[in-house]
């Protein structure tokens, strides 16, 4: 890795995430109660030995750029080379910001070049998955490839989801479509399945620097990776797929886009099973993160109805579960859960206080909210949506600002926030 660049990309706006990325960028977005959605990638990072990495951010990225700055930074040594250095829009190449995934490259242009490293992985901040870069890395090398791209098998259904690729049966890509809604394409290891794209890439620097300086000068190029970099270099460089080698060490193959809610929301849940598929006590493959000093998490009183305790869930520093019950959750840190409540199968962000006698299920409480004594959430749908945003699926969501919500809203209302 050290002939290598890494560039994470963490600046997209997430609206799918909303109101969560409200006021912060989808890879800051809490993980698994203890962690930031980008700590997953930045993990992988440090485990396979890519120690140079460029972040680059653009919407509402003060905290994560806090997050990094005060929690990865002092990771690496700087005295020898090593970096994990933010990169927001400089607008070096014009006044721009960053207009797509090959754009923000692009303009940072002049940072990569200045490594001078002979090969630039290219990752994204908002998927959770374990995987060892350097196993991609000796692959691109050992097929003499100028291009290489992580694939994971998916069912034909899913592929709007993607972008795919018909893949030869030497691991040759022959074609590449970016979220169709069907393919005629087929996985050559598995006729069930298609090889979708995981958004990781592995360039010659060379190659990389000529194909970006070509997208930039071309008027109709949407200057992304999966629309433009990669289909106009098709047959014209040699292009293979790395086949995606899981460290979560699980029989089925973890990877997930937490993109939506729903989808953050059952990824969420999943660590709270008894054996979680996410396997975040594998002491082989660390997942680190920005530790701030709290006490321990502390469970009192202990009498009939009102005993503090917590089953299948996930509990933070800093918490104080006083004479309440929780259950199949995931509790960030200083948060307080005070007698007679009951919270099941919730997400509670960090420094939320809830009240006596509140009832709160399948629900995500963003940070800083107080909950008033006496509040119930998650089972009347139609008083939830008078008051707070409500997905199709019936998953609750609590900003700071509920007062903003006491009459009843649409969720066009929350993309014109």
């Amino acid at each position: 890795m050290k002939d290598t660049v890494g560039v994470l990309l963490a600046g997209g706006a997430g609206e799918r995430l909303f109101p969560l990325t409200r006021d912060r960028a989808k890879p800051a977005v809490p993980f698994g109660g203890h962690y930031r959605i980008i700590d997953i990638t930045l993990s992988n990072c440090i485990n396979s030995g890519l120690r140079r990495v460029f972040i680059m951010t653009q919407y509402k990225a003060l905290s994560l750029n806090r997050h990094i700055r005060e929690g990865w930074t002092g990771i690496v040594a700087q005295e020898l080379g090593e970096f994990f250095d933010l990169l927001p829009p400089m607008q070096r190449t014009g006044a721009n910001w960053y207009m797509g995934t090959a754009d923000a490259v692009y303009q940072n242009i002049y940072s990569i070049g200045s490594e001078q490293p002979k090969y630039v992985i290219i990752l994204s901040g908002d998927h959770i998955y374990k995987m060892d870069y350097s196993r991609m890395l000796d692959y691109h090398i050992a097929q003499k490839a100028e291009i290489t791209l992580a694939t994971l098998p998916i069912a034909p259904n899913e592929v709007s989801r993607f972008g795919v690729v018909e893949v030869g049966p030497t691991a040759e890509i022959r074609g590449f479509e970016e979220k169709p809604a069907s393919t005629t394409f087929r996985s050559p290891f598995n006729p069930d399945a298609v090889d979708a794209s995981m958004g990781i890439y592995i360039f010659n620097t060379d190659t990389l620097l000529k194909a970006l300086i070509a997208d930039a000068e071309d008027p109709n190029s949407k200057h992304d990776f999966g629309h433009n970099i990669l289909p106009n270099m098709l047959g014209k460089k040699k292009m293979v797929a790395y086949s995606f080698v899981d460290e979560n060490k699980q029989q089925a193959l973890y990877w997930r886009d937490v993109g939506t809610l729903d989808a953050y929301y059952d990824a969420n849940m999943d660590l709270c099973s008894v054996s979680p598929t996410f396997n975040l006590y594998d002491i082989s493959w660390p997942i680190r993160t920005r530790v701030r000093q709290y006490p321990p998490a502390k469970f009192v009183l202990g009498e009939p109805g009102r005993t503090g305790t917590a089953i299948n869930s996930v509990i933070t520093a800093g918490v104080i579960i006083s004479g309440a019950a929780v259950s199949n959750s995931v509790i960030s840190q200083d948060v307080r859960v005070n007698s007679y409540s009951e919270v099941d199968q919730s997400i509670i962000f960090s420094h939320v206080s809830i009240g006596r006698h509140c009832r709160i299920r399948k629900a995500i409480i963003d940070r800083d909210v107080q909950i008033p004594e006496g509040t119930v959430i998650g089972y009347d749908p139609v008083e939830d949506k008078r008051r707070y945003f409500v997905t199709p699926s019936g998953l609750t969501i609590v900003t700071r600002d509920v007062s903003l919500f006491e009459n009843p809203v649409d969720p066009e209302f929350f993309k014109r926030m």
